[in-house]
């Protein structure tokens, strides 16, 4: 072949090191191919070299054409893809956060109020952002399953990269499976943290919508897991510690994928992943999705952040199976079992990662430095190990899970019933929450009022007995915070025992009751929770009032309309309306119109009518349960006022009495004991209940009229009665007159102040 010399000619101009050609079997040395294309050669056989350049696009993408070599983590960091965004994302409000924006915006509005009109706003502001924090931690240290789902896949929440590029100091990303295709759902890349290089992988999912069809919504194909595996066996070669980072809805189930082997995929990813030499860290920062999350999980340790879920079916899909309904899903999230608390308790979790009130999106640079602490943390741990007692640690990481050891008994009772009944968890509402279902409960009752029809009584009794739960959940925590809990467990035991076996409370666990009872009011003003317990108490008791009001009106307005319908039924008799027009036409007939005018005769006939008559309206009264007093002119007022003196003297030594006996140490036990028995018993009391309330309460009323009797108080009262009839007679009072203010009336009605009130031990 020809060979080229060396030619001495002269290059002007400049050249990229792209422009430069260098051959050692050529000969030729730092010749421009642009040189070479417009300078001819003399060659033997005088042949010529003639070299073009194509004209192609320039790109600048992933280099810019002036990159910043002191970038964060590293030139090579200008290889990635992934760049910050032009634009701040959008604030997304979950469901379960509108109460939280409602306060944002009255905080707003008075801000706008303050700067408008220049007064100072900012006691109220202060108190809103009180508010505004206290409603924050109630939220989110109560979260139920579904909204920790919500919460993980947020559209806000910081991503695989914006985690690995705050806790790297330097980081570069690898592509591609060897095989001609790189996955964009699955990242992977080295970096160092502290100095000390790690392979970093997990699944990557937009920040926009662009982002997530580019990245497939982090749901990864075949490809990306091989690629994922490919660099699996690069660290395991050269001695990196594994980090992976799991945040996918699960594995792309199309097609295509199933054609280039999903499954095949994934299984050959669990199976390298337990025969690696080196330390690996499975993070979840999202949500982890069935075989899609496991086949980058199979870790030494697994963690989890606060708000990750981690499921081998997503709660709508799990609802869709057992309930045939996608609503279910709140239901279902809550049965699975799927979030880092439970996870944890199950020891499928090794450790939670705690997020800030708010969610990780929150403050991604406080979370991601609490990741950084967990993988320094973990890696030092597990480093101490040595390659065979790594790989037996992870190999038994999950051989533990759901595992049981044979040849232990069971206990007697698990044997029925191998699984445990779940414990009542009682989540303190948030007192936002709170506020609002009573407002609108208040507004409801307004309202009725208004149009006067009855208020709504479902939804009162609904909020009364969650204020009831909460109330009582409060007093536990109060009783917990003060130490009292074991001495209340112990007096809660003896007195079921009392109870089951219907015996009288002894007077010494009675001491101990109130004992505890004085020590536990002294000290509940100390109490953490002491505040939300009075404001729940104090909102309990306002619509516990409201309640018993609406009741009572409601037993009062049927009560009435019962008592008119029978009065009615006496008026419309035939002899009663025989006798009354009787009547009316013989007062027509005398031709007076005043009642006092009247002659004694049919003064009479009138009164024995309405004697008669309210007779049977007390019969009817009777018949419904009702004590009856019938309203006349007070004798007091007919007495002269030595004999008022008299009665008075008379009553308060009869009082004291009552007094001294009640405060006895015998009868007091006797009436301690029956409140005791009236609350236990609660307003549905059974039978045998009902007998000893009456029991003690005719002991009650025997040792008063016995200790009564046995003084000379029965005599004086007496003397005092004949007394008093004796004046009353001489002064002509209670002569059997009737006097009426409307003589003209000639129909009966029911009259309320009539009604003292209903003979009922249980109303």
């Amino acid at each position: 072949m020809a060979s080229i010399s060396h030619s001495p000619l002269a290059f002007t101009g400049t050249s990229s090191a792209s422009d430069l050609f260098r051959s050692s079997s050529n000969g030729v040395s730092g010749v421009p191919l642009r040189a070479l294309g417009k300078v001819r050669l003399g060659m033997r056989r005088n042949l010529a070299v003639v070299a073009k350049l194509r004209k192609v696009k320039k790109h600048e993408y992933p280099w810019p054409e002036d990159p910043d070599p002191n970038v964060k983590g590293g030139v090579l960091t200008h290889l990635s893809h992934f760049k910050p965004l032009k634009e701040k994302p959008k604030p997304v409000t979950l469901p379960f956060e509108k109460p939280l924006v409602d306060i944002e915006k009255k905080i707003i509005d008075v801000r706008k109020m303050a700067n408008e009109t220049g007064l100072d706003f900012s006691d109220q502001i202060i108190s809103l952002e009180n508010k505004y924090n206290q409603a924050l931690k109630d939220l989110y240290t109560n979260l139920t399953p579904i909204q920790r789902v919500n919460i993980a896949r947020h559209p806000n929440r910081p991503t695989f990269l914006d985690h690995v590029f705050n806790i790297t100091d330097k980081f570069v990303e690898l592509h591609g499976d060897r095989a001609g295709y790189d996955d964009p759902a699955i990242v992977t890349g080295i970096g160092t943290i502290d100095g000390r290089r790690y392979m970093f992988m997990g699944h990557q999912k937009g920040r926009n919508t662009k982002e997530n069809i580019q990245r497939n919504f982090g749901m990864p194909t075949p490809h990306g897991y091989r690629k994922a595996m490919r660099m699996m066996y690069y660290a395991d070669h050269h001695g990196f510690p594994i980090v992976t980072f799991i945040d996918t809805p699960g594995a792309y189930a199309d097609l295509k994928s199933e054609e280039l082997g999903q499954g095949e995929a994934i299984a050959h990813n669990l199976r390298t992943m337990f025969g690696l030499k080196v330390p690996i860290v499975s993070i979840v920062i999202g949500e982890g999705g069935s075989g899609g999350a496991l086949a980058i999980g199979c870790a030494n340790k697994l963690l989890m952040l606060e708000n990750a879920v981690f499921y081998v079916a997503s709660p709508e899909a799990c609802a869709a199976i057992l309930w045939k309904s996608a609503k279910a899903s709140p239901k279902a999230a809550e049965k699975l079992k799927i979030t880092a608390t439970e996870l944890c308790k199950l020891q499928i979790a090794d450790g939670i990662i705690p997020e800030p009130l708010g969610g990780a999106h929150a403050d991604p640079s406080w979370t991601s430095e609490q990741i950084r602490n967990a993988i320094n943390k973990e890696m030092d741990e597990l480093h101490k190990l040595d390659t065979e007692a790594l790989l037996k640690h992870r190999m038994m990481k999950f051989r533990n899970i759901g595992g049981f050891q044979e040849g232990i008994p069971i206990d007697p009772k698990k044997k029925k019933n191998m699984k445990k009944k779940d414990e009542p968890i009682n989540v303190k509402t948030p007192v936002l929450d709170l506020e609002g279902e009573v407002e609108n409960v208040k507004q409801q009752i307004l309202k009725a009022k208004e149009s006067s029809n009855e208020p709504p009584m479902l939804p009162l009794t609904e909020t009364i007995e969650k204020l009831r739960k909460e109330v009582d959940t409060e007093f536990s925590e109060a009783v917990k915070a003060l130490g009292l809990k074991d001495r209340f467990a112990t007096l809660r035991e003896e007195f079921s025992k009392v109870n089951a076996q219907n015996q009288l409370l002894h007077p010494a666990l009675k001491e101990k009751l109130e004992k505890l009872r004085e020590e536990f009011n002294q000290g509940l003003s100390s109490a953490p929770n002491y505040e939300d317990l009075k404001y729940k108490l104090d909102m309990l008791k306002e619509l516990s009032k409201a309640y018993d009001l609406a009741e009572k009106n409601k037993k009062a307005a049927k009560l009435k309309q019962e008592v008119n319908k029978k009065f009615s039924e006496i008026m419309d008799r035939e002899d009663v309306k025989e006798k009354v027009e009787a009547l009316k036409a013989e007062v027509e007939n005398s031709g007076v119109s005043n009642f006092n005018d009247l002659d004694d005769n049919l003064k009479g006939k009138i009164v024995e009518l309405r004697k008669d008559l309210e007779f049977e309206f007390i019969d009817v009264l009777k018949s419904l349960g009702l004590d009856v007093e019938l309203k006349s002119k007070p004798v007091e007022q007919t007495l002269p006022s030595e004999v008022k003196t008299k009665i008075e003297e008379l009553n308060e030594e009869i009082n004291d009495r009552i007094e001294n006996v009640i405060n006895s140490s015998d009868l007091k036990d006797k009436i301690e004991l029956l409140k005791l028995e009236v609350a236990k018993a609660g307003k549905t009391p059974d039978l045998a209940a009902k007998n000893r309330i009456v029991a003690l309460e005719q002991q009650i009323r025997q040792s008063i009229a016995a200790a009564v009797e046995s003084s000379n108080l029965k005599e004086k009262h007496e003397k005092l009665k004949a007394e008093v009839s004796k004046t009353v007679e001489s002064s002509g009072g209670l002569d059997g007159s009737l006097k009426t203010e409307n003589p003209n009336e000639d129909s009966f009605s029911f009259d309320e102040s009539r009604v003292v009130g209903a003979n009922r031990t249980f109303g």
